[in-house]
């Protein structure tokens, strides 16, 4: 009763009552009885009361006895706990695949990522996109964990059937959509077979609607970065954040990703690290504020390929984990100089400018406007002989400002060519 005792303290009344109510004399003749004295004491449940990883399974455990002595689909709740699989089962399942993935098959994983969610699940607001979650490992922790609102974007079809028959057991907190994240919004235009999509149809079809961008967060998408185009997708991400198109249209879209060791060291980068700090380091931070949730090995995600293994790119900088981190669009990144209209202006400005970092900056800024880069250099209080390398992602949105306001820079060949290679890069 020890175990039932804790449930009580802490489960939501409505749950308490709509599912005690038929279960008590099931549940308590399954159980040891215990002593008064083991009891807790009754009372109010403090506020706010964490849940310890042995408790959290006890109450797993209970709720399964609790759901197959009642045979009813798993109600509003989150203590009716979905079964997260045995790793045995959930490895054969994902070893289904024939591409290059990654999976997460151990519920241990799958709950110690959620735990880094559990303030993202308890506010509920955004909707949460699950990219390519396989045999569903993750899937059933964030729901476990209380996500109201859970969309599957798998791709691959073998995993379809396994995700639609859960969807089928539940009231509407998952659906399961044939897509594949990582090719929203190709090139071209026309019809567009699953599980390439463009982003306007999955947002319609899913009733999700622009909202401005100093609203909340509509969207978090949770995932891993394909190892083949990690770096590609990051590019094409962060072009779509600054122009405002794809996901980004619909208002702040948050990324939470697993992605490889290197490439995060190379997205937190700072001023001065030449080897690590790149164009794609300036421009994520400008746009986003960027949190580490947690580092874990290879060697803890199943990995199918041709060639089996894990599968770890080679790399000169430390790449023993994938680190999930957070990626939060800044509320007050567009401004009255910055807009959605010329923001990709900006991405390819900081790009030539990072692509030789220890070129001097007013060398730089004089080939586009001869003359014009002591002037801007002295408004932003920068000495003249300042390297590129060694420039802060928010010196160049202002300096970016600063060129936008200057009629000596919107009359230079850097506009017109900057923006004609922007629609001829194939990163959007």
């Amino acid at each position: 009763m020890l175990m039932l005792a804790t449930v009580m303290l802490q489960l939501d009344v409505h749950c308490l009552l709509g599912t005690l109510a038929n279960l008590s004399s099931q549940i308590s003749s399954s159980l040891e009885p215990l002593s008064a004295g083991s009891r807790k004491a009754q009372g109010q449940p403090g506020k706010g009361e964490l849940i310890s990883p042995s408790s959290g399974l006890a109450q797993r455990n209970l709720s399964a006895v609790a759901v197959s002595l009642t045979a009813q689909y798993r109600p509003h709740c989150r203590y009716d706990f979905l079964d997260l699989g045995e790793v045995e089962e959930n490895m054969q399942k994902a070893l289904s695949c024939k591409g290059l993935r990654r999976f997460i098959v151990e519920p241990s994983l799958a709950r110690v990522v959620t735990d880094h969610l559990a303030g993202d699940i308890d506010d509920g607001k955004a909707v949460i996109f699950e990219c390519n979650p396989g045999p569903g490992v993750l899937t059933r922790s964030l729901l476990n964990c209380g996500a109201q609102r859970v969309v599957a974007l798998e791709s691959d079809k073998a995993f379809l059937p396994d995700l639609q028959a859960l969807e089928s057991r539940l009231e509407g907190q998952l659906e399961v959509v044939h897509c594949d994240f990582f090719k929203l919004d190709p090139i071209g235009h026309g019809s567009m077979k699953p599980p390439a999509m463009y982003s306007e149809k999955l947002f319609t079809d899913l009733g999700i609607s622009e909202v401005p961008w100093t609203a909340g967060i509509p969207v978090k998408v949770i995932g891993m970065f394909s190892q083949r185009n990690e770096r590609n997708m990051l590019w094409k991400l962060v072009y779509a954040l600054f122009e405002r198109i794809s996901i980004f249209r619909y208002g702040r879209v948050e990324l939470i990703m697993f992605l490889s060791e290197k490439e995060f060291t190379k997205l937190v980068a700072r001023p001065g690290d030449n080897r690590s700090y790149q164009a794609l380091s300036a421009l994520w931070q400008m746009a986003c504020e960027i949190q580490l949730l947690h580092k874990e090995p290879w060697s803890s995600f199943v990995t199918t390929s041709k060639h089996g293994g894990m599968a770890i790119p080679r790399s000169t900088l430390p790449n023993d984990h994938l680190c999930l981190v957070r990626m939060t669009p800044r509320e007050d990144f567009f401004t009255s100089t910055i807009t959605p209209g010329n923001a990709g202006t900006l991405v390819m400005m900081v790009k030539q400018c990072l692509a030789k970092r220890k070129g001097r900056l007013v060398e730089r800024l004089d080939s586009w406007s001869p003359g014009s880069g002591t002037k801007v250099l002295g408004q932003m209080g920068l000495f003249e002989d300042v390297l590129t390398g060694q420039v802060y992602p928010e010196e160049y949105k202002q300096l970016f400002g600063l060129m936008e306001q200057s009629e000596e820079f919107t009359q230079s060949w850097l506009y017109e060519e900057i923006l004609e290679n922007t629609k001829n890069t194939g990163c959007i």
